[in-house]
């Protein structure tokens, strides 16, 4: 695909190399997008992400491991740009875009997302345009140029990957629940509510998908509680398109999420999705959907009700599942992403 007029964009990422989540899936997937479209793609990151990336952008090691006022950080980020004097910066997250307003690389368009909910959004301040990543982000910030821009996900390209595909058990309900083992995602709190929810081990069955800090912790409640039979932690799989297509509810148990990949996955698999109240659910799905509160009780009440009845809970979140086949796919939001970097560099151009 040619874009009406090739940039050179840089995208940087400055999570320290330890964890993948999210964040770095939307870079990866937004990198490959927009060098399928023509653009000439960099990327600035963590050494240990390289093979993350597509062979299509060409990936830059700087010490992003270092605080975000480290001069030396700073000064290796400088020295990138003035050899590649992108069209475009576009940084992912809250560190990213602090690096970025202290770049000095005014000749480019400055561009941050927002991927998350946080008591302050001043980093964005100094960039010329923000990205909002789900409506309720979208109404937090101050800035005079922002835009609401979904993440999108491409199911089929996770079907496509050499990794052998997990499977779910056989002959119960299976319920998926998919993020980082940390405490930000509640997994604690959602092993507590499936203590106490009227589900049996021979007729109901929670996955866990992914690995974190917390393993140790969720593993030693789940044998102390004796939920062995009816709980399995999977650890961290990539390819997660079949396990959608064999799950019959997914569960989002967070404190609080920018726009969650695992909502887009289910709705755009057809697995219905109960959640706490956070952004991005509460955007999309209907209150039915939506716990209470983040407490265990609260999770409990709701997984208790949609597993009563999952056809009914299906049923009613169709429109969602048709708004994420419109909306929250790689192409539309590589489109919409796009679109944005060629309006905002022609008006630097007019200047």
């Amino acid at each position: 695909m040619t874009p009406a007029r090739q940039l050179t964009v840089a995208l940087l990422l400055a999570t320290p190399g330890t964890t993948w989540g999210g964040m770095e899936q939307h870079t990866a997937d937004l990198a490959l997008a927009l060098a399928k479209r023509g653009h000439s793609v960099h990327v600035f990151g963590h050494k240990t992400y390289r093979n993350k990336f597509p062979a299509s952008a060409h990936f830059h090691s700087i010490p992003v491991q270092l605080g975000r006022r480290n001069p030396w950080l700073l000064l290796t980020l400088r020295r990138h740009l003035r050899q590649l004097s992108p069209d475009i910066l576009h940084a992912q997250g809250n560190k990213a875009a602090q690096l970025a307003g202290k770049t000095g690389a005014h000749h480019c368009v400055r561009v941050g997302t927002v991927h998350g909910t946080k008591s302050s959004h001043k980093a964005f301040d100094r960039l010329d345009e923000v990205i909002a990543v789900s409506p309720r982000i979208l109404a937090a910030l101050r800035h005079p140029r922002k835009h609401l821009i979904y993440n999108g996900v491409n199911i089929e390209h996770q079907a496509s990957l050499a990794e052998a595909a997990p499977t779910l058990p056989t002959g119960v309900t299976n319920v998926i629940a998919v993020g980082r083992l940390e405490p930000v995602k509640g997994f604690d709190r959602l092993l507590k509510a499936w203590a106490i929810v009227d589900a049996s081990p021979d007729r109901c069955h929670l996955t866990i998908f992914g690995d974190g800090s917390q393993r140790l912790h969720l593993e030693r409640f789940i044998h102390q509680s004796a939920l062995g039979d009816s709980v399995t932690l999977a650890g961290f799989r990539q390819n997660l398109a079949p396990v959608y297509g064999q799950a019959d509810l997914t569960v989002i148990s967070s404190e609080r999420e920018g726009f969650p990949y695992v909502l887009a996955e289910s709705l755009l698999s057809g697995c219905p999705v109960i959640s706490t109240p956070v952004s991005g659910p509460r955007d999309l799905l209907p209150a039915a959907s939506l716990s209470s509160g983040i407490q265990e009780q609260d999770l409990a009440d709701l997984m208790n009700l949609a597993l009563s009845n999952l056809k009914t809970l299906k049923q009613s979140q169709q429109s969602a599942m048709a708004f994420a086949r419109e909306t929250l796919t790689v192409n539309a939001m590589a489109e919409q992403t796009e679109a944005l970097y060629l309006r905002a560099t022609a008006g630097r151009r007019s200047t």
